[in-house]
């Protein structure tokens, strides 16, 4: 195994010294880069010209100029050295800081999105496969036909006019008209119709019972003005909580098995008295309180499962752990929610935001900082979601269906093994196997096409230090956003291949 990873790590620095020397040229040679200087008009024009040329080295042939460049850029290999020098841009600034600060903005944005994407994508795909032929497999697949056929720019511009401006003129005055909840329930309904398995009685049942419900949710949210001041509180926590602890239980062990239903009930029920108790403490909660409680969360759920004890102890503390941290998340999201009515007046009733990563000068604490960065987020994050989920659901779904198709699969269930055991045991390990080289291509397909979605909503991230590189003729602005995406491609089909040891134990590496 070790020596695998070593014989592909220099293979990879072979492609990137390789690709990174054609970059180098092909940029170098897309223009002058002191076109700009020679049609000023400045009176000191060459003195402009000869710093820039001496600030490029633009009196060197571009071949011998990259591997001055490539001196610098070996620096970055040795840690903690402080020798990282990737050269400057036109304004003299450090490409190293410049990247820096580019970086923490795309990664905010494109890690949220791809994990959101993963996780929705594959869900929706496995659940197709299930229902293959149905009703909602067929509706599944004209929608993400559909967005995958989107134009990001599009998409995203539709997303600032509807989702920002829109509906933010729509909170001067949050009354749902009759007609569009009539309109928004009968959709829900269908969907619930969808979903549903049996006979038409029951599908009727579902479209009525999720129409109802999506009617009285929109009615109480327009006549209370919950979105000016929304909020979970310890009611719909708990009775949500509830419903996470049969899933989750349903999901990891199955309701058959009582200690695992009860040790998700038992963390529910201390996340309420947790609510009350921290409450104080969250007034004046810092990133790392956070991330503190977080993990205690964890580890009380795997406590309390262990004590539970019953024949498999591993399934009691897998349903009680991610239990506890759902039900944390809700109580976080309510603490989110009780700071809204005030970062909506220091918004000045315009919360969701079209352009930028922050408000500019905006004075907050955690939770109004947070909502800040929040709303500036969600409308990017929505549109790189748009155009993922699509391959997600597309490849998760025809895996599936393949695997279910295997004879083991009809052997595990001839043995009377449950339809849940058998999906999630035997056939949703295998039908992840594919996804691993989607997503470690997607990854890295996201950082450096996260362009024209940056553009739009006035992210200063890579992107936009690519394409300000690539217009004003550039080349050290473009080698280091060049090298960070390579660098991610590469590291991520590593790691494709190794996970791809770790799914299937007939797929091996080479020692």
């Amino acid at each position: 195994m070790l020596s695998y990873i070593v014989r592909r790590i220099i293979t990879a620095v072979l492609i990137l010294l390789g690709a990174s020397f054609v970059v180098y040229l092909l940029t170098a040679a897309s223009g002058d880069p002191l076109q700009e200087l020679r049609t000023s008009q400045n009176p000191n024009k060459n003195d402009l010209i000869r710093a820039r040329s001496e600030l490029l080295n633009l009196d060197v042939p571009a071949p011998l100029r990259y591997f001055i460049w490539l001196r610098g850029a070996a620096g970055c290999l040795v840690p903690l050295a402080n020798s990282c020098d990737l050269g400057k841009n036109l304004q003299g600034q450090p490409v190293t800081e410049q990247l820096g600060m580019a970086m923490v903005q795309t990664l905010t944005l494109v890690t949220t999105a791809v994990l959101l994407a993963i996780v929705i994508g594959v869900t929706i795909g496995i659940v197709t496969a299930l229902r293959q032929y149905s009703a909602l497999d067929y509706g599944v697949t004209f929608m993400t036909f559909l967005f995958f056929s989107l134009p990001i720019f599009w998409a995203a511009v539709l997303l600032k006019e509807f989702g920002a401006i829109n509906f933010n003129t729509f909170l001067k005055d949050p009354q749902i008209p009759l007609l569009v909840i009539l309109i928004v329930s009968v959709i829900f309904g269908l969907i619930g119709m969808a979903i549903a398995r049996g006979e038409w009685r029951k599908r009727w049942i579902a479209f009525g019972g999720t129409a109802v419900a999506v009617a009285l949710v929109l009615m109480y949210i327009s006549f209370t003005g919950w979105l000016v001041r929304p909020g979970l509180g310890p009611i719909v926590i708990a009775l949500s909580g509830v419903g996470i602890a049969f899933g989750i239980t349903a999901l990891t062990a199955g309701l058959k098995n009582r200690k695992a239903l009860y040790s998700s009930l038992v963390v529910v029920a201390i996340g309420l008295v947790c609510y009350y108790a921290l409450q104080p403490l969250l007034n004046d909660a810092t990133l790392l309180m956070i991330v503190i409680f977080a993990i205690v969360t964890v580890l009380v759920g795997i406590v309390v499962g262990y004590f539970f004890g019953g024949y498999d102890r591993g399934q009691n503390m897998r349903a009680a752990a991610i239990t506890a941290f759902l039900v944390a998340a809700l109580i976080l999201m309510d603490r989110f929610m009780q700071s809204w009515p005030q970062y909506f007046e220091q918004t000045r009733g315009r919360p969701i935001a079209t352009i930028g990563a922050t408000t500019p000068n905006f004075q907050g604490d955690f939770w109004t900082g947070g909502l800040d960065r929040f709303t500036h987020l969600i409308l990017p994050t929505i549109a790189l979601i748009l155009i993922s989920i699509a391959s997600y659901t597309r490849y998760s779904r025809g895996s599936m269906l393949e695997i279910m198709n295997m004879d083991y699969i009809r052997t595990a269930r001839a043995k009377g093994l449950s339809e849940r055991t058998v999906v999630m045991r035997h056939a949703f390990r295998n039908a992840l196997i594919p996804l691993a080289t989607v997503v470690a291509y997607d990854i890295g397909g996201l950082i450096g096409g996260a362009v024209i979605t940056e553009s739009v909503f006035g992210f200063t991230g890579m992107g936009q230090m690519f394409a300000q590189g690539l217009k004003n003729v550039d080349p050290n602005p473009v080698m280091g956003f060049f090298v960070v995406v390579a660098i991610t491609a590469l590291t991520f089909n590593l790691l494709a291949d190794l996970v791809y040891s770790a799914l299937d134990p007939r797929v091996k590496v080479k020692s």
